[in-house]
């Protein structure tokens, strides 16, 4: 049962309802997690913001669904991994890449490492070792990638967060969460 309330975007307060309007044009439909955001326009404003930067940067929209995917297992939130299961499909991540990801592997070199970086991240709380960082500057990734990486990773803490606090009302096919390894 969830535990915060979703805001009807037909009664929702004037900021509140531009934003689920934006997400609606922008996803075709209107997701639990942002209309549970839309209880406060500053939060889906901020999620939206981040969310919107991210989407500018050099890493594909396709990486940024196998991170998003690899640090939902490690959080355990079951919504997201069945919200970036749908969203990665529809990025162009392949059947085995999505399955792949959720233990940060995938069967581009590359793209393991960013994602093997990923969980080192969250499972180290930032404090990753040398050795992480080296992996991941050998597979090719530069400072500002590394940053876009980190940032992945604490946007989809932030919703994993809120969807497991939450206990969002799950609008995507489920997914099993798998364990962490």
């Amino acid at each position: 049962m969830p535990r915060l309330n979703t805001v009807d975007p037909a009664t929702a307060e004037p900021q509140a309802r531009a934003l689920l309007n934006k997400v609606e044009r922008a996803l075709g439909a209107t997701p639990n997690m942002m209309r549970a955001m839309a209880e406060s326009p500053a939060v889906l404003d901020a999620y939206l913001s981040f969310s919107g930067a991210l989407a500018k940067g050099r890493l594909s929209g396709a990486l940024q669904e196998q991170i998003a995917l690899t640090v939902a297992v490690e959080n355990e939130c079951g919504y997201c991994l069945a919200a970036h299961t749908v969203l990665g499909e529809r990025a162009g991540v392949s059947a085995a890449d999505l399955e792949a990801g959720r233990s940060a592997t995938a069967s581009d070199p590359k793209a393991q490492a960013a994602l093997r970086f990923a969980k080192a991240v969250v499972a180290a709380r930032g404090f990753v070792s040398d050795a992480d960082l080296a992996e991941v500057r050998a597979a090719g990734y530069g400072d500002g990638e590394i940053g876009e990486i980190i940032a992945a990773v604490a946007l989809n803490t932030f919703t994993n967060y809120f969807n497991s606090v939450g206990r969002t009302e799950l609008d995507f096919p489920p997914v099993a969460v798998p364990s962490r390894a």
